[in-house]
């Protein structure tokens, strides 16, 4: 061993020999010419940790009982020092991690992140995304509001729908046949060890993207730049400097608009006897709700929502062009900047009461989205590939 080795690096050597080999693996990281948008990553981190802390202080405080929960949400807010600050955070944050997660699944979908060898990546991160949409969705349940209780009403009896099953399954995930104390203390818990369970996926998230390493942007470029460089210090410098405006955006949120995202019906009490005018869910589940809602059927809208997820998961396998960037795909352009306006329309419309006009561009909306995974990609890939075998063999001697 090195004599001018730090006496504490030894010893934590000694105890943790595979603590250095990993610090120099993710200072050398090798990472290729990226842009802001790869930052995103570093943004969720931190809205993840803030959640995670300030939900451990929260739980110190919350009773999940039906005579004491929504309450206890309001003593935390009123009679615990800065219990008002602390839940603004959680809840504030909680559309700030979804906003970057979003727009980081839609940063993979435009360049191709999902192609392989990085599929395990793609997968790992959509099943984070589905962890973190039922770790909101139990949260929204918790303060016990007229709001959450009617919303998560609607989305639960969804799933009586599915024939021959669907009641017994209510029953067996609620605990009763309706939304009650049971059902209460269950989303409690979900919501709970959902966050421990969701770092163990953060973590095999990670490990897959350093197996295979971050895709490159450049690769279709005319000029493709190949060159590296390592994480520390230039992308370290990057993602803090993303992370300070990150926070400037979440503070500025907290104190200044804390009640852009919050919903007034959610300020009473639950009342099941009492049915709100308008029953909408958070805006980062509300292109689901849309879709639920877009179809006469409750079966067929529950059946459209899994789908709509499904085709994201068989993503790799149905787009196998060996081009990846969509700004360089012409159809494949196309048909993402549709989906991502179809997507703003599915959070739009499910924010909104359901009219005859918001029910017909939910329609428009699902039929774009289906078929730009089902049908503008594929045949964007089969051109592509006829176009790459054609040039191959126009090159061959």
């Amino acid at each position: 061993m090195n004599d001018n080795t730090h006496p504490t690096r030894s010893w934590l050597d000694s105890r943790l020999p595979f603590l250095r080999p990993f610090c120099q693996h993710m200072t050398r990281f090798p990472m290729p010419p990226v842009n802001l948008l790869w930052t995103l990553g570093a943004c969720l981190m931190v809205a993840f940790g803030l959640m995670v802390v300030s939900g451990l202080f929260l739980s110190l405080h919350y009773q999940p009982d039906l005579a004491q929960a929504f309450d206890s949400v309001e003593a935390m807010e009123r009679r615990v020092p800065s219990g008002w600050l602390i839940r603004s955070i959680h809840t504030g944050g909680v559309s700030l991690l979804f906003a970057a997660l979003y727009l980081h699944v839609g940063r993979g979908l435009w360049y191709g992140s999902y192609k392989a060898p990085r599929e395990l990546v793609w997968l790992s991160g959509l099943f984070l995304m589905l962890l973190f949409m039922t770790t909101a969705f139990a949260g929204y349940v918790l303060p016990w509001g007229q709001m959450s209780y009617w919303g998560a009403t609607v989305i639960t009896h969804a799933v009586e729908a599915i024939p021959g099953i669907g009641h017994g399954l209510l029953v067996y995930l609620l605990g009763e046949d309706t939304l009650g104390g049971v059902a209460l203390h269950r989303f409690f818990i979900l919501h709970f060890t959902l966050g421990f369970i969701i770092a163990a996926v953060v973590g095999l998230h990670i490990l897959c993207l350093h197996g295979t390493g971050s895709s490159n942007p450049t690769l279709d470029s005319p000029h493709p730049d190949r060159t590296t460089r390592p994480f520390a210090p230039f992308y370290v410098v990057k993602d803090c400097l993303a992370v300070c405006v990150f926070l400037a955006l979440f503070a500025g949120l907290i104190f200044f608009l804390p009640g852009l995202l919050g919903k007034l019906d959610n300020i009473i009490p639950a009342n099941p006897l009492k049915t709100p005018t308008d029953i909408t869910p958070e805006w980062y589940l509300a292109p689901w709700f849309a879709m639920l809602r877009a179809v006469p059927s409750r079966l067929g809208g529950l059946i459209a929502a899994a789908t709509s997820l499904l085709v994201l998961f068989i993503l790799p396998w149905l787009d196998q062009s060996p081009r990846h960037n969509a700004t360089y795909r012409p159809l494949a352009r196309m048909g993402l900047g549709l989906f991502f306006i179809a997507f703003i329309i599915l959070i739009l419309a499910g924010m909104n009461r359901a009219t005859p006009l918001w029910v017909w561009l939910s329609r428009g909306a699902m039929l774009v989205w289906f078929l730009t995974f089902l049908g503008l990609l594929p045949l964007a890939a089969y051109r592509e590939r006829r176009a790459s075998d054609a040039s191959t063999q126009g090159d061959a001697p």
